[in-house]
């Protein structure tokens, strides 16, 4: 509406200047060199404005001439723009739908109408990588890093093509490098930290986690936590090197993660040490509240050295009192009680877990039935039972299970990886019972338990003892089930036999499924005591029979190169169904970085 208006005061105001003007009396005339020339005012007004008019057309004809070659180029650079544009977008399309071919034709094409475009060497390096031409894709990868507005991204992409050529060496340095051009770049950072956690170089470790958490890649809570984790191993590897500086790493670690098992161990170890008793086991209880642990356990039994076995028993119901009904609590009373001779006591606590029992439990229940009883069936029978038990909780990440806690995952390179809990192929399935006793088992442990005397030795007169006679009876044996074969049995076959029974045990008398006891031999010497299955505590494993490889792998990774020389397996561990390791050590580590 205000334009209407506009318009109409213009037409107005020039209605108006005509009239004016063609009222205006008068002649106009204009002489130049032997021309002159006369009009009215009007004339010449419409003469002045006929010039204008024509100047400014032929003013506007000439630029265009001038200007059409340059109008020219610009379309066609447009229209190979678009082109270029097109073929990107069908082309990244392609790619996303794996189609190699359609890809690599669409690259093509953009390489040829937009090759300076950075999303024309994208596309270029995608297709060789979706193609498998690697030497392609790092070709474009290295004309990305040459260029300022794609290098982070050609560094990115060549780092990946180092890890595919199991180059680390290679790899780490394109991290380095990019880590230098960009602090916040988080593959970078986790690369580098990665590897300064394989070589050891704890210092370098900590300087980039400081550097991830000034530029935000992580929160407090997490720095926090993962700083602890790097001052724990860093501890744990001074531990017999600089003891001064792995109490002092130790116990910044302890106070940034209280609830890091390794971290309150070894912090309850120094505290001992240092006779701090209840400085040490408000450390190990922090720890055991958040998640128990039989190094926990451990640890809180020995916190003051020079107590007898009954006073450790006492120290470890206390923390067990902490996490009533749990497992490691149940475990950690049964070895203290074995060590007091409290057998009644050690019964108690594993009874709720000897129907579906782990292998752990299995184990004490052997070394029970020895040390109290000293029945070598029934032990060997718990023995052959923990082959087929559950596994127990084992420190886990990412499919790999490992007798030892590390800062890093060997798979991923992740910190603080590693979780107390049990192996995803050792959980038990819906479907049936989680373990079934073999019949030489159920024999074996239905068999009636029978105290086995040992009786002194007899002194001997006769220069030689008299010979037996061919016909002559031999002494009885309890019946038991046929011997398990030498692949499940680990003691000797002579303590699987019957031993005769003693002259202290002749007397007493036997059950009814057994015979009449036999006439005793000429005493030349006491019946040989059977080996004891377990010599000390320390030959008892917690999580399987030693010895077990350092890395065992539940989940083989698709890329893996093999077995690595720091997994060994026995010939127990592939009883058990105990995988082989798989590539372990700083060079398998790398390999695996970043993924695809």
């Amino acid at each position: 509406m205000i334009r209407i208006i506009l318009f109409l005061l213009l037409i107005a105001l020039g209605a108006a200047g005509a009239a004016w003007i063609a009222e205006q009396t008068g002649d106009v005339a204009l002489s130049w060199g032997g021309y002159r020339a006369q009009m009215t005012l009007p004339v010449f007004v419409l003469a002045l404005g006929i010039v204008i008019v024509a100047a400014m057309m032929l003013w506007a004809t000439l630029r265009g001439v001038w200007r059409t070659p340059g109008r020219l180029r610009r379309n066609r650079r447009e229209r190979r723009q678009a082109r270029g544009r097109h073929a990107i977008t069908q082309g990244l399309l392609a790619i996303g739908h794996g189609d190699s071919s359609a890809a690599r034709m669409h690259a093509d094409a953009a390489r040829k109408h937009a090759a300076h475009d950075p999303l024309a060497l994208l596309l270029h390096a995608q297709s060789a990588q979706l193609d498998g031409d690697r030497e392609g894709a790092q070709r474009a990868f290295r004309a990305m890093a040459e260029r300022e507005d794609t290098r982070l991204l050609g560094l990115r992409g060549l780092f990946i093509e180092a890890q595919r050529a199991d180059d680390p060496v290679a790899a780490v340095m394109l991290a380095e490098e990019a880590l230098k051009l960009s602090p916040s770049s988080s593959w970078a950072s986790h690369a580098v930290l990665g590897f300064c956690c394989a070589k050891g170089d704890w210092a370098g470790a900590l300087k980039i986690l400081d550097n991830n958490q000034s530029a935000g890649l992580i929160d407090k809570a997490t720095y926090r936590r993962q700083r602890g984790v790097l001052l724990t191993a860093r501890a744990l590897e001074l531990e017999k090197v600089d003891r001064d500086l792995a109490r002092e790493s130790v116990m910044e670690a302890v106070k940034l993660a209280p609830t890091l098992v390794p971290a309150a161990v070894l912090a309850s170890k120094f505290e001992s040490e240092a006779h701090q008793v209840r400085r040490s086991m408000r450390l190990v209880e922090a720890a055991w509240l958040a998640q128990p642990h039989p190094d926990l356990a451990d640890a809180y039994s020995h916190v003051k050295l020079g107590d007898s076995a009954r006073q450790r028993l006492v120290r470890v119901e206390t923390l067990a009192a902490k996490a009533p009904g749990h497992i490691e609590s149940a475990l950690a009373i049964a070895r203290a009680a074995i060590d007091a001779s409290e057998f009644a006591k050690a019964r108690e606590a594993l009874a709720p877990f000897i129907d579906q029992p782990t292998q752990r439990v299995a184990l004490l229940m052997a070394e029970l039935e020895r040390t109290e009883h000293g029945d070598s069936g029934r032990a060997r029978a718990w023995t052959l039972r923990a082959v087929r038990a559950l596994h127990d909780p084992a420190w886990t990440a990412d499919g790999y299970v490992s007798d030892r806690w590390r800062p890093v995952s060997p798979v991923t390179g992740r910190l603080d990886a590693f979780q107390w809990q049990t192996p995803v192929a050792a959980l038990p399935s819906d479907k049936g019972p989680a373990i079934e006793s073999s019949p030489f088992e159920e024999a074996m442990l239905a068999a009636p338990r029978r105290a086995v005397v040992i009786a002194p030795p007899e002194p001997v007169n006769e220069p030689a003892a008299e010979p037996v006679a061919a016909n002559k009876p031999e002494p009885s044996a309890v019946p038991i089930a046929p011997e398990p074969s030498a692949a499940q049995d680990n003691t000797p076959p002579a303590s699987v036999a019957a031993e005769p029974a003693p002259a202290a045990e002749a007397s007493r008398p036997e059950p009814a499924a057994e015979p009449t006891p036999a006439p005793q031999k000429p005493a030349e010497s006491a019946p040989a005591q059977p080996a004891p299955l377990f010599r000390s505590r320390k030959d008892i494993p917690r999580t399987v029979p030693a010895p077990i490889p350092a890395v065992i792998p539940l989940v083989r990774a698709p890329d893996d190169p093999g077995v690595d020389e720091d997994g060994p397996t026995d010939e127990f561990a592939e009883q058990i169904g105990t995988p082989k390791a798989q590539a372990g050590g700083w060079r398998g580590f790398l390999s695996r970085w970043g993924g695809n």
